[in-house]
């Protein structure tokens, strides 16, 4: 097959730091290279992943009207040099919207909660040729709700990346990982480390604005360096193993609704359970007493703390390589472009009358 794919403007892909859902597409584009597809990508111009066809976003912001217009018109050309036997879109809807009445058959992969608004219009206006993806069931919920056909396809790890430890130190540290951000929770995992008198290791970007500073200024500075709160820092793929790999678990008791958390998965497969809260898609990922504890209160994760003694890590590995592995995506996503080329029929030649009569919806 010939498969276009689309990322969202702002970042590389694979990105040089942080990026989730740009290395997602980076595995994907190279899984579905070794099963023999011709792969194209309209992506950030800094992208270097390998590709058969690559075409750079004119604009780089999600949020700009006028990059808007410019991306939506740079793929419509691309799927018209590339033509492509199904599109698959991991950037912003309404990218898509020339080509949606268009017979091409089309897949709309969602990592946040969709907006009711442009999936209803979009369905309405695409029909059978085009079919969403959300990165979990907890998105896929959402999106239902606006119409569409939905199925959820889990984001995937690298495991060659990640380094599976069967076991740690006795005194091995907790580790929080992630953004800075009050709604990851760093604070409560500081909280539960001093309840238990554990070592706690903080990594992850600070957030740039006046609530972020104050977050930290408050929440986290304060700790650091007694009771054994430490903050590392951003960390790069390597260091991110290291860290990983050395924890007692992974603390990091979200306080919103997380659409994956590509980072729990990550922890699973260095064998590190992971304690959380049970939002978002976190019940998809860990298994409570099986892969780690999904817990609210900061008195319940201390009590997760304790219990970690019972988590076997090879049930955590075991975990991302049955459901979370690259190899795992990479064949749902395949055999999704198989049934949606047969939903949508031979894709036709792409016609600039498609595009002249589209009326675009109200897009948010």
């Amino acid at each position: 097959m010939n498969i276009l794919l689309t990322a969202d403007p702002e970042l590389p892909v694979p990105p040089t730091l942080y990026g989730g859902i740009e290395r997602i597409i980076d595995l994907l584009i190279e899984g579905l290279r070794q099963r023999g597809h011709r792969v194209g990508l309209v992506a950030h111009r800094d992208s270097t992943c390998a590709v058969d066809a690559f075409y750079p976003w004119p604009g780089l912001s999600s949020a700009s009207a006028s990059d808007t217009l410019r991306n939506t018109a740079a793929l419509w050309q691309a799927a018209q040099q590339f033509q492509p036997d199904v599109l698959h879109s991991f950037s912003r809807l309404q990218y898509l919207l020339p080509l949606l009445p268009t017979a091409l058959p089309k897949v709309m992969s969602y990592q946040r909660q969709p907006t009711e608004r442009t999936v209803r219009w979009a369905a309405k206006l695409a029909g059978r040729s085009l079919t969403f993806t959300g990165c979990s069931e907890h998105i896929c919920r959402q999106g239902r709700a606006a119409g569409g056909q939905w199925h959820p396809i889990h984001n995937c790890v690298q495991l060659e990346k990640f380094t599976f430890q069967p076991r740690v130190a006795e005194d091995a540290p907790l580790v929080f990982l992630s953004r800075l951000d009050p709604i990851k929770g760093a604070h409560n995992a500081i909280a539960a480390a001093q309840h238990t008198n554990r070592r706690l290791l903080i990594a992850g970007n600070q957030v740039e604005s006046p609530e972020g500073r104050a977050y930290w200024e408050s929440q986290i500075a304060p700790h650091l360096g007694k009771d054994g709160i430490e903050y590392v820092g951003p960390v790069d793929d390597r260091q991110k193993n290291e860290l990983l790999g050395q924890a007692a678990a992974m603390v990091v008791p979200i306080e919103w609704d997380e659409p994956f958390g590509i980072v729990f998965a990550e922890a699973l497969a260095c064998g590190t359970p992971v304690i959380s809260t049970p939002r978002g898609s976190l019940p998809e990922i860990v298994r409570p007493g099986v892969d780690g504890f999904l817990v609210n209160p900061v008195d319940e994760v201390v009590v997760a703390i304790q219990q970690l003694p019972a988590i076997n890590r090879r049930h955590c590995r075991q975990r991302v390589e049955s459901h979370f592995s690259a190899e795992a995506v990479v064949s749902q996503y395949e055999k999704l472009y198989q049934v949606q080329c047969r939903a949508g029929a031979t894709a036709i030649p792409l016609s600039a009358n498609a595009i002249a009569n589209t009326r675009p919806p109200s897009w948010e």
